[in-house]
């Protein structure tokens, strides 16, 4: 830990390059990054965070490992992204203050380190919430597109080399979207539908004015609203009040024929229920880039179902996410110094 009160001593403790390492240095000048890469797993692929599996310290490693990040004042990264090494730490380090976690969903990272209520309420725990906006809205945005455009019959006429009667498609500018959900995620969603034309309707606690929103919609509202949409974008978190939202009754209420897009966490749909309502029809087409369980199932009926496209938790991959996570922390680190408050920070109580 550093003794000046203007500087803190930030230790990465996932893998992070070391031209990033320096921009975090450039943009927050009173930052001192501690790295040592030859301690941290090696990343396989691009923010590929936990690193190899494969890749094991020595004893002596460990050690070394262990002490450098039991000497930060921060974090970032939870070590190895790994809940257990972050309770060990937080138990041998008072002085930690804040720790950054390099997923959206870090919150259910830090639940699962089973942390006391002392240490919750003392240290500082923020995500990369609204990082991965703009990648995971375009998936929204291609899936709603493909439910509209019936991708799933274009690509079985292609394969059975049928050439059909002329079918009309639908097209977004006549649609009312749903966005379940309007954080970072759900806020891109809707400026990017409400530019093609969307009505845009969007579900919030606050009751906030959000850009590109038509109309605020409660959360308990929801069965009575999904009636009137043609499509719903789901973008919420995977929490105790958000487990199975899109289950039984909102399936059932439905507008015939509504697309749905879930690029938030799988838990909020309950899949026993998705399935026959795409059975029936009432969901007519489904874009799915996270699962109840995952990786998906073999045996899961989602795999070959004619109406779901399914996206391997892979929409917010991208190369320049190491960047925006770099830049959040630095920009979070200059709040933290200046008596700011953080960006995206973990809810203790509901861990999102």
């Amino acid at each position: 830990m550093t003794n000046d009160p203007s500087r803190l001593r930030a230790v990465v403790s996932v893998p992070l390059s070391e031209p990033l390492c320096r921009l975090i240095e450039e943009l927050e000048p009173r930052l001192e990054v501690v790295r040592d890469h030859s301690l941290v797993r090696p990343m396989r692929g691009p923010a590929d965070w936990s690193g190899d599996p494969d890749h094991q310290r020595t004893p002596e490693q460990q050690a070394a490992f262990d002490a450098m990040v039991d000497s930060a004042d921060v974090l970032f990264g939870i070590p190895d992204v790994d809940p257990a090494a972050l309770a060990r730490t937080v138990e041998a380090n008072p002085d930690l203050r804040w720790v950054m976690t390099t997923a959206a969903g870090g919150g259910s990272q830090v639940k699962a380190a089973e942390l006391s209520r002392d240490a919750l309420d003392r240290i500082t725990f923020t995500t990369s919430a609204g990082v991965h906006g703009g990648t995971l809205a375009e998936f929204a945005v291609f899936g709603v597109l493909a439910g509209a455009k019936g991708l799933g019959r274009l690509i079985q006429d292609q394969r059975s080399r049928t050439w059909p009667e002329r079918w009309e498609m639908r097209q977004v500018d006549e649609m009312t979207v749903l966005v379940v959900g309007l954080g970072g995620i759900g806020a891109e969603c809707a400026r990017r539908f409400s530019a093609l034309g969307a009505q845009v309707w969007g579900t919030s606690r606050s009751g906030t004015p959000v850009e590109g929103v038509d109309r605020l919609i409660a959360l308990e509202d929801l069965v009575d609203v999904v009636q009137h949409v043609d499509a719903i974008v789901v973008t919420l978190p995977g929490t105790e009040q958000t487990h199975h939202l899109i289950g039984a009754e909102v399936l059932a209420a439905v507008k015939p024929g509504a697309v749905l897009a879930s690029v938030g966490r799988g838990t909020v749909i309950d899949e026993s229920h998705l399935l026959p309502a795409l059975d029936d029809g009432r969901i007519a087409f489904a874009a799915l880039d996270v699962f109840e369980r995952e990786p998906l199932d073999p045996t899961s009926p989602l795999w070959t179902h004619p109406n779901v496209l399914v996206s391997p938790h892979t929409a917010a991959l991208s190369s320049k996410e190491e960047e925006r996570i770099a830049r959040r922390f630095a920009e979070n680190a200059a709040r933290l110094l200046d008596g700011r408050p953080l960006r995206a920070v973990v809810d203790t109580v509901e861990f999102y």
